[in-house]
């Protein structure tokens, strides 16, 4: 109980810090072998059971002294056994609720008495005895039972014990020890075996798992599965297509899984098993990644718990599970392996482990090693050093490299006219495939490139599973940068998913273009600074837009000395580095690379540089790399947002500018770019307004050069989504800049003006200066632009905000937009859909709109578009529907398509804005249909649909469920199936609601369901009369009109009279008489009529009594 104990026992903490066993299989497994331990010691062992302890084990225990019963001296709560020691301490003492015991006899004796509580005992006798050995056999023995082995004879360990202590009972005490002992070493070899039995996947098996799964993905009645593909092509050197941020969780890669009886599977393959993610359909969606269900073992397991078709049809294929090729073949490697160290041949399992080593031992040939850079940067992050695996080749190797990069960093500086005086880092190390081309190491032959060491760098591997190496992600050291500067926007734009690098060619299908770029790269590590400028310009002279260029590049640790460059006092290197950088960061995998080196650093250092050309060149390349959350994060982290939008300062409207002059619109230019990428995040946004970036991006957006105008729209329509951007766009007068661009002849900077008019004309001013600046015509115009649709989703989301204004609905209609929106209900993509359908709601508001959406045939376009599954989109389509249904040959039309029930069937949407859409556009639907009462009756649950949604928490979604209740409810049909499903209490239950939209629908609805039978009494026995009375008091209209419908309905109940009366109701009653709404003139009267006649009544019964 030892070293089990410590080595194997999972323990936690409580909230007071005692120590606790954690509930979980290994500890439950532990606690069952050591009750069965002491259950059986005083049988097998009845000489050593009766040796009295050191010291008392002692806890606190459930038993109660009514347990004891024969051989025990019971008082009370307390309890003493009748066996004693030699100085006549009971062996068994229980003082309620510690107990005290000393032997194994009575130890054996009390978990008898626990009886259904043995496990309880044992676990806390262990959790508040945390040395049991030492208090059972003494520390002496305790610590020669650590010391000792498996292989301690029992003479051996007699000598030992005798040496250190004399006392007596010797051999009983001995004895008792190797029993502990040889307890202690079958708890261990035993959970050895379980977690041994537990070991995690690698990437070898679930590949082997996974071509088993697409053998079984024939067609025909045979089929099991339907399809299963990986999320990546790309396969890392260690097996694993997870990207490398992952594979430090241990993950392997992500399957998608189509069975044949359920919906998609996405997967996650990890070590310790697999299980089922968010839905990662392609690297870099990180909200994917989540787990959603348990861990399963292997694939095979998760599938038959999710697939009864799956479970039922894999006994039938387990002969494909035998042949399985790639089986075979790792079993064939073994073999030979296996022959050609000379050993014997092992067991499958053991000859498919060795395989998997040999294969990877041998794909490590073909792959590279950790660059120092990675290695410092892991050192800086706090990554621990990799675990030592053996005494592998590859462990070795990585030793002497490290070894090789710590002798490299005790050198500080070299000569001047040599590239090492560049200050930088170590540069990476070459491909081990230079040996094939007649070249011994490349590193050996040429220079090493020194860096001035601002700060120290211990080099440090990275590795989260086996082969795993520079493809590890680095966290960036916090050093001294707020912790708000870490946390990104949850509601960050768009981010960069990360492809899949697909590397088909062979080493011997590259170009010529690979091998003379990696010759150049070396050329820039051993050259002087002139070699290195000439090295530089011949690499311009290639194709850098190329893929095979930009990894030849990366492949032979050229990132490495680019990004060294920066750091140099030279600023021809540095331009020629960021000339090259600016090419290349066009590459996503070497945009990532380039941030978790740190070059973005070096890049807004360079942005104070009174280098014009420099500052240029380093903006643009930023704004290339800053396109995922991290480099963004970055770029804020170190100032370069306010470095950036000083660049932004120039004089870009001058007639004639002098070279200096052109010199500062190209730096402002590419600050531009730069706060475009950045701009997608919610900080930088801030970071951008605060640093006064909105004035000067309204100075810029009066440029005449298209080229300039583009990131800076492209900016503020980013931008735009924040309401203080949305003001200062409004007050600065950048509505008319932004009109007049979408004339201009560019399709890109006419998107970014239309999407920043979208998102600027929530607001009516904006949407009234977009008129007053003839900015409606244009986006008219854009419409014939179909062929490009993210031009064609700006402009109709910018027509859909405008045509809010009844105002520029009229304007609109006289550029036939109406039939125009139509034409482009079909065949559009969703991002477009949303904005035509939003835009069609907004004009069929006006009646003329109605029959022109008619003939030009969107109601069944519409209509068919109820069957999307798209929310933003459904919630449009409803919204739309409901308008035209306020016509009667719109709503037959819908009755024909069997409209009514599509949008009933959205109500089932668990959106809310879904539900509330619905339900608004079933009010006219009601409302205008033939038969109305009949059709609704026709839907099966239909009713007890919509009065199970008065349970909503959403006040819009109950303001619109009242309001289609009060339509349904004036077929008395309908109303009696409404009140058997219980609508008055849930009516009854929302009265007392502040909100005034809600209180309008829900006093509609009581009126109209007050009409049923005893309705009325029921609303008053629930409560809803004296909060209707309360809702007089509102200043809506509105309020006041649908409020004295439902009290004057509710006032033909007597008891609802005295109520209302007790209430004060007759003085707001008599003040809404004098209203000019006739209607509301009449129900106010009504009321106070019925609550007179009943005083009158009770007046006169008084009387005559």
């Amino acid at each position: 109980m030892g070293l089990s104990l410590s080595k194997v026992a999972q323990w936690t903490t409580d909230s007071s810090g005692r120590g606790k066993l954690e509930l979980t299989t290994m500890n439950e497994s532990l606690l069952k072998e050591v009750l069965r331990f002491v259950e059986e010691f005083s049988s097998q062992h009845p000489l050593e059971s009766e040796h009295v302890f050191e010291e008392p084990l002692q806890w606190s225990t459930t038993l109660v002294a009514s347990d004891f019963k024969t051989d025990y001296d019971i008082s009370d709560s307390d309890v003493q056994s009748h066996e004693k020691d030699s100085e006549g301490r009971p062996l068994l003492q229980l003082s309620a609720p510690t107990v005290y015991v000393r032997s194994f006899s009575q130890l054996s004796k009390l978990v008898h008495l626990a009886d259904d509580k043995k496990l309880e005992e044992v676990q806390a006798c262990l959790e508040e005895n945390k040395e049991p050995m030492v208090k059972i056999i003494g520390p002496s023995f305790a610590s020669i039972l650590e010391e000792k082995d498996t292989d301690t004879d029992v003479q051996g360990l007699a000598d030992k014990v005798k040496e250190e202590d004399q006392g007596k009972d010797l051999d009983v005490r001995v004895k008792l020890l190797l029993l502990l002992q040889n307890m202690d070493n079958q708890l261990l070899s035993q959970f050895l075996k379980e977690i041994d039995g537990q070991a995690g996947l690698d990437p070898a098996a679930v590949r082997n798992e996974v071509e088993l799964l697409k053998r079984l993905c024939s067609e025909g009645e045979k089929r099991v599965l339907k399809s299963v593909r990986y999320t990546s092509d790309y396969v890392f050197s260690n097996g694993c297509r997870a990207p490398p941020w992952r594979q430090a969780l241990h993950e392997i890669c992500y399957l998608v899984i189509e069975p044949c009886d359920t919906e998609t599977l996405y997967i996650t393959c990890s070590t310790a098993g697999v299980f089922l993610n968010g839905g990662i359909k392609q690297e870099g969606e990180e909200s994917g990644y989540e787990q959603t269900s348990d861990t399963y073992k292997d694939l095979e397991t998760l599938l038959k718990s999710t697939s009864q078709h799956f479970a039922a049809n894999t006994n039938k294929q387990d002969s494909a599970v035998q042949e399985l090729p790639s089986t075979q073949k790792i079993q064939h490697v073994e073999s030979v392996v296996a022959k050609e160290q000379g050993q014997p041949q092992r067991s499958d399992e053991q000859q498919e482990k060795n395989a998997y080593e040999a294969l990877q031992q041998r794909t490590l040939k073909m792959t590279y090693e950790l660059c120092p850079r990675w290695r410092d940067l892991a050192e800086r992050c706090g990554v621990a050093e990799e675990k030592k695996q053996g005494k592998s080749s590859r462990e070795e190797k990585s030793g002497k490299i490290q070894k090789k990069d710590l002798e490299a960093k005790a050198k500080t500086k070299m000569k001047v006219d040599s590239v090492s005086s560049l200050p930088g880092r170590p540069s990476s190390l070459p491909l081990s495939e230079e040996k094939k081309q007649g070249k011994s190491s490349g590193v050996e032959k040429s220079g090493e490139i020194q860096k001035k060491a601002k700060t120290k760098m211990k080099p440090n591997s990275v590795s989260p599973l086996p082969g795993c190496r520079s493809s590890q992600k680095i966290k960036t050291p916090a050093g001294s940068v707020p912790v708000d500067a870490f946390s990104e926007s949850s509601n960050e734009s768009e981010e960069e998913e990360e492809q899949p690098e697909r590397r088909t060619e062979s080493i011997t299908d590259l170009p010529p273009e690979y091998w003379q770029i990696q010759k150049l790269v070396k050329w820039l590590k051993a050259g002087n600074q002139t070699a290195t400028v000439l090295t530089l310009v011949h690499l311009m002279d290639f194709n850098l837009m190329q893929e095979t260029c930009q990894l030849a590049i990366r492949d032979v640790g050229g990132l490495d000395v680019l990004i060294n460059m920066l750091d140099t006092d030279e600023d021809r290197c540095k331009i020629g580095s960021l000339r090259i950088l600016r090419k290349i960061s066009h590459n996503m995998q070497i945009r990532r690379t380039i941030v978790y080196m740190g070059g973005l650093q070096g890049m807004v250092k360079i942005l104070d540089s009174p280098v014009k050309e420099l500052k240029a060149l380093a903006a643009e390349t930023i704004a290339n790399v800053a396109k995922f959350r991290k480099a963004r994060r970055t770029v804020r982290q170190f100032d370069g947002i306010k470095k950036l939008v000083k660049l932004l300062d120039c004089v870009p409207n001058l007639a004639k500018v002098t070279e200096n002059q052109e010199k500062d619109v190209e730096v402002a230019r590419c600050g531009a770019l730069a706060l475009w990428s950045c701009s997608k995040s919610t900080k930088n946004k801030e970071a951008i307004r605060k640093a006064g970036g909105i004035p000067l991006l309204g100075c810029l957006l009066k440029s005449q050069h298209e080229n300039m105008l583009i990131p800076v729209v492209g900016t503020l329509q980013e931008c735009a989504s924040e309401e203080s951007y949305r003001t200062a766009i409004k007050t600065n007068d950048m509505i008319k800049d932004l009109v007049k661009n979408l004339s201009r002849d560019n399709d890109e900077l006419q998107m970014h003006c239309a999407s920043a008019i979208f998102k600027c004309a929530e607001e009516k001013q904006t949407r009234d200066l977009v008129r007053l600046y003839k900015g409606l015509q244009p986006l008219v115009l854009l419409l014939k632009k179909a062929n490009n649709k993210p031009l064609l989703a700006a402009a109709t989301g910018a027509i859909w905000k405008c045509s809010i204004s009844v105002e520029n609905v009229a304007e609109l209609q006289e550029y036939k937009a109406v039939e125009t929106l139509v034409g482009l209900l079909n065949n559009q993509p969703e991002e477009v859909l949303v904005n035509v359908v939003g835009a069609v709601g907004e004009f069929a508001q006006i009646p003329a709109n109605k029959a022109t959406i008619r003939k030009s045939g969107g109601i069944r376009s519409l209509v068919n578009l109820l069957t999307g599954s798209n929310q933003a989109l459904l919630v449009n389509v409803a919204k739309a529907v409901g308008a035209c249904a306020t016509d009667m040959e719109n709503m037959a039309i819908i009755d024909q398509l069997d409209g009514l029930r599509l949008v009933w069937s959205l109500l089932k949407n668990p959106n809310t804005d879904v539900q509330s859409s619905a339900a608004w556009a079933l009010c006219p639907c009601i409302e205008k249909a033939k038969d109305a009462g009949e059709m609704v009756r026709s839907l099966v649950g239909g009713l007890e649909l919509i009065v199970n949604l008065l349970k909503s928490t959403n006040n819009e979604v109950l303001a619109s469920i009242c309001a289609a209740i009060a339509k349904i409810a004036r077929d008395k049909e309908n109303l009696a199936v409404l009140t058997d499903h219980g609508v008055v209490q849930l009516l009854a239950k929302l009265t007392n609601t502040t909100d005034d939209r809600l209180r309008q629908h829900l006093a509609e609805a009581v009126g109209q369901c007050c009409k049923w039978s005893s309705n009325r009494a029921s609303f008053g026995e629930a409560g809803a009369v004296a909060p209707l009375v309360r809702y007089l008091k509102s200043k809506e209209h509105a309020v006041h009109q649908s409020t004295t419908m439902a009290l004057y309905q509710l006032s033909w109940d007597p008891h609802n009279c005295t109520i209302m009366h007790s209430k004060g109701v007759i003085k707001p009653l008599i003040q809404l008489i004098g209203s000019v709404d006739e209607l509301l003139q009449e129900n106010a009267a009504g009321c106070a009529r019925n609550i007179r006649l009943l005083a009158q009544a009770n007046r006169n019964a008084r009387l005559f009594s």
